[in-house]
């Protein structure tokens, strides 16, 4: 039983650290490194993540920098930025390349915290889930006369408790993430 429920907290764990995940590639306003991981820049016929062509870094808190490693490749990270529709405008110089993230509006912000509370919604719904695969192996197990009635009680018990603490958490950053992308 003890494991049944380790394993359910780790799983539980995991899609609150994909909700973290998801959330830190949404913009806020404000330059973040972050805001740039699903880029993928074609370098010798390959696709390749940003991060692993280039040097990426925060000059402000409106501008990002973008050094690439080999100048070759700074026209492919231009146009990798521009087609990955983030509204983003890339200013490059030859050798480096200058992002300014332009603020959001209001409209874009609502936007943002819809998408946000979808994120958490879907979250939820995998901490759910996880839940009741927890559920229903204790289930088997006190059919299977490996565990009493009570303890598969104490284990449900103990699940729903698991659950309520990762359905806050999600709830937290949620409202963390709400805030900081209405704030001004």
């Amino acid at each position: 039983m003890e494991q049944i429920i380790k394993d359910a907290r780790d799983r539980m764990d995991k899609s609150l650290e994909a909700l973290r995940a998801e959330l830190s590639k949404i913009r806020s306003g404000k330059a973040t490194t972050a805001l740039l991981d699903g880029i993928k820049v074609e370098y010798y016929g390959n696709m390749t993540p940003l991060n692993q062509v280039a040097n990426v870094t925060v000059l402000d808190a409106h501008t990002l920098s973008i050094t690439p490693w080999d100048k070759s490749v700074v026209s492919a990270v231009d146009k990798a930025i521009l087609e990955a529709n983030l509204g983003f405008n890339p200013v490059s110089d030859g050798t480096n390349i200058k992002v300014p993230v332009p603020p959001l509006n209001e409209e874009r912000r609502k936007d943002l915290v819809k998408l946000v509370k979808k994120f958490g919604e879907d979250t939820k719904v995998a901490v759910r889930n996880v839940r009741r695969d927890a559920n229903d192996h204790l289930k088997r197990e006190e059919k299977n006369k490996k565990i009493s009635e009570d303890q598969l009680k104490d284990g449900e018990d103990r699940i729903q408790k698991l659950t309520d603490e990762h359905v806050q958490k999600v709830d937290d950053v949620l409202k963390h993430k709400e805030k900081e992308i209405m704030e001004v």
